[in-house]
């Protein structure tokens, strides 16, 4: 199993940023221009990617007091045969938050291809949050 676990300081507030990750089936409103379009399924959300790329994801949980997603992808072009990752926006200061993405997966050789789609969703949702005032 392979693991990438990468992290960002945003500049605005956890609660700010929360607010856009806690509504999972609104992903383009938390990565503009690296999410295009998210549709729910029941439980499952429609991910369409700036690439062209479609994933399905089942929604595990949305904890409130933790201000933490977690989430499986079912169904993607990567060939996954698991996955599982995690997003959580903690208080980073006056203003600013730090934003961790974890995702846990198979086959572990898919690593570097996964590690650079999260790391460009990450870059997205710091531009998206830059300088946002409550």
């Amino acid at each position: 199993m392979a693991s990438v676990r990468i992290s960002a300081v945003v500049g605005a507030s956890a609660a700010t940023v929360w607010a856009a990750l806690r509504e999972v089936h609104d992903l383009p409103s938390l990565a503009p221009g690296f999410v295009v379009k998210s549709e729910r399924d029941g439980e499952r959300r429609v991910i369409t990617f700036d690439n062209g790329a479609v994933a399905t994801e089942l929604v595990v949980d949305v904890d409130e007091a933790a201000r933490r997603v977690a989430y499986a992808v079912v169904d993607s072009p990567l060939g996954l045969t698991h996955h599982h990752a995690t997003s959580q926006v903690t208080a980073a200061g006056e203003g600013r938050c730090a934003f961790a993405w974890h995702a846990d997966f198979l086959p572990a050789d898919r690593e570097p291809v996964v590690r650079a789609f999260m790391e460009r969703g990450l870059a997205a949702v710091v531009r998206a949050h830059a300088n946002v005032l409550d």
